[in-house]
């Protein structure tokens, strides 16, 4: 081969390439002459390399087609742009996706743990089979309170903080079981049930709300959000719709297990709550003013700023070039 006489021969053709590449709009027919063109300049870099090995002219072609592939398949937002578009779009465009999951949950949790709650409180022979009485004397006098107040309150924050990060993210990761957020949720409702129980037996039960509201508050919240998130992958597999279950199972998995990331500050703000307000001796008041403060943050966010987001069209997935071209669906 020629290289001078290819070069020759190629060199309106490269700079039409360079120029349709340098281009800041493209038209539908710009575009598909860029393809064209791309695909014959690949070949003629390969003609250049096979022949010739390394040389300017192929450096220059190669210069070429790298920019012109950039152009076709975009190039990846920086780390100053993903982060902004993930805390004001992805994550409450996700959380909006699980409101009416996340009410279904709520008065779920509600309904079994104060059934729970009425049926041990109102039969001493259930009470009595919880343990000694002198025991449940002391559970509610002493241990009750204690729990919240034996450690430091940054170790205390710190360790209900990443408990309760751990268990939201078991809701959502083990979600396409259908199953296991299931089981967490009746776990921790039979088990807040149990406990108001014991504190209502003996006549504990303002003690029982004012050292649990104040944290509660936003902490059953978001475990309930995973809860309702994780439940509603699996019914992504059950019912994918047109798609094919493994693509309505990754489209589903890959917008909701954001979720499960923010909800690691939702429980963080909830840690602190616990951690530093709950134990404290103030007027209970005070104390679920501040819970229902940091509730109501969560919620605008998950609502307000969640119904802006998917109005603009976001669902919580990742976009196009984070997720790989989809594979298209007829209909």
């Amino acid at each position: 081969m020629d290289l001078d006489a290819l070069t020759a021969a190629r060199r309106d053709e490269w700079a039409r390439l360079d120029e349709l590449g340098r281009r800041k709009r493209l038209s539908g027919p710009d575009v598909d002459e860029l393809v064209t063109r791309y695909r014959a300049a690949s070949a003629d870099l390969a003609d250049i390399k096979t022949s010739a090995g390394r040389t300017p002219e192929g450096d220059h072609v190669s210069i070429l087609l790298a920019r012109t592939r950039l152009r076709l398949t975009g190039v990846r937002d920086n780390v100053l742009k993903q982060v902004p578009r993930f805390f004001v779009l992805q994550l409450p465009a996700a959380l909006y996706r699980v409101r009416w999951s996340t009410l279904a949950v709520t008065i779920g949790f509600l309904v079994v743990s104060s059934l729970v709650a009425l049926w041990i409180s109102g039969d001493p022979a259930a009470v009595a089979a919880l343990g000694e009485k002198s025991q449940l004397q002391n559970y509610a006098d002493e241990q009750f309170v204690n729990y919240y107040r034996e450690n430091p309150n940054a170790i205390f924050a710190g360790s209900v903080w990443t408990n309760n990060a751990w268990i939201a993210a078991q809701c959502v990761l083990f979600g396409v079981t259908g199953l296991w957020p299931l089981a967490v949720m009746m776990q921790n409702a039979i088990g807040v049930g149990t406990s108001a129980a014991i504190m209502f037996s003996f006549d504990r039960g303002d003690l029982f709300f004012q050292f649990i509201l104040p944290h509660g508050l936003l902490e059953l919240t978001a475990i309930f959000v995973a809860g309702a998130a994780g439940l509603q992958i699996f019914w992504a597999w059950v019912a994918p719709g047109r798609r094919s279950r493994a693509a309505a199972l990754a489209a589903a998995g890959r917008s909701l297990a954001t979720v499960a990331v923010g909800l690691v500050f939702a429980l963080a703000l909830s840690g602190i709550v616990e951690g530093f307000v709950t134990p404290r001796e103030w007027p209970w008041q005070i104390k679920v003013a501040i819970g229902a403060l940091a509730l109501g943050v969560f919620l605008f966010y998950m609502l307000w700023v969640g119904r802006r987001a998917a109005r603009a069209g976001e669902t919580g997935d990742l976009t196009e070039y984070e997720a790989g071209t989809p594979t298209l669906t007829a209909g």
